[in-house]
């Protein structure tokens, strides 16, 4: 026992190894990556980089809406609070939010994709009308909806963003569960007494793992820019800092009409960053498991 166990560690690990000499050769991918994990230092350091205190209103310390200059590098907001610490707190949300968010929409797709391409027959037919439902009808429109009728928190968002985004991993997994079904070791597992969960949990999930992985990293960009978009219309939590709502403040503050081009600049320039890398990580991770694809290095 001792011995099999170790040996799968010891593939594992090779496997892992082979994966990542492969994705650093995408320039693109491994400058994502670096992107991706100085911000994440940067939100996990966030209390001690600038303390939980940034965003009091009662306690700012600067005037309103003050130009960036030495002692506030990207100015302050409509209450005299550091825009430099706000954008740095407000990374905590915002990529809690996109993580959590396309985590739960892929496992709904996966779910939903696995079970209709194993079972097949009226039940898959079914499955995926709903998912062609889902599909058609903006998912933007849907979030709205969702975090309109109910209560306004962060929860919220990650529920509203995850239940309306997993028509498309669903239809890309079911797809690849017939293909993994067709194979030859799939017909003899249920020859030796292989049953239905033996057979989607032991054979197809591991198989569709790959695609899974990427199609998170790719749905996280989606998420941050959904809750964004959210916050940005005011349905987010208003008692705490995100990008969105940082974008959302500027906008009652009339920063857009009176000019005050730094309070608005700085989140939707981060906004885009972390989005633009996550998806140069996406896509080194698609082009590293699909060759066929050919995704420019």
């Amino acid at each position: 026992m001792t011995t099999a166990t170790a040996l799968t560690w010891t593939r594992r690990r090779d496997s892992a190894a082979r994966f990542w000499q492969a994705y650093r050769t995408h320039r693109a991918g491994l400058f994502g990556l670096g992107g991706l994990a100085v911000i994440a230092l940067i939100a996990l350091a966030a209390p001690l980089l600038v303390g939980s205190d940034v965003q009091s209103v009662t306690n700012a310390p600067g005037t309103a809406m003050e130009p960036p200059s030495s002692q506030f590098p990207l100015g302050t907001d409509q209450f005299g609070r550091s825009l430099l610490g706000l954008l740095v707190w407000g990374a905590r949300i915002s990529l809690t939010v996109g993580l959590l968010a396309a985590s739960l929409s892929v496992a709904i797709g996966t779910l939903v994709g696995i079970i209709a391409g194993h079972y097949g027959g009226w039940f898959s037919t079914v499955l995926m009308r709903i998912t062609d439902w889902f599909l058609v009808m903006p998912t933007l429109v849907l979030a709205i909806v969702l975090a309109t009728v109910m209560s306004r928190s962060v929860w919220t968002v990650i529920l509203a963003i995850g239940v309306t985004s997993w028509p498309t991993t669903a239809r890309l997994v079911r797809a690849q569960t017939i293909a993994v079904e067709s194979r030859p070791y799939i017909e003899r597992a249920r020859a030796l007494g292989g049953g239905h969960s033996h057979v989607m949990t032991r054979h197809v999930l591991p198989n569709v793992m790959p695609l899974v992985l990427a199609q998170t990293t790719l749905g996280i960009s989606t998420a941050i820019l959904t809750e964004a978009t959210l916050a940005f219309l005011g349905l987010g939590d208003p008692a705490v800092v995100s990008w969105g709502g940082m974008l959302q403040d500027a906008r009652e503050a009339g920063a857009v009409s009176s000019g005050h081009w730094w309070y608005l600049a700085p989140p939707g320039i981060a906004i885009a960053l972390v989005a633009l890398a996550f998806t140069l990580c996406g896509r080194a991770i698609e082009a590293v498991l699909n060759p066929k694809l050919g995704v420019a290095r």
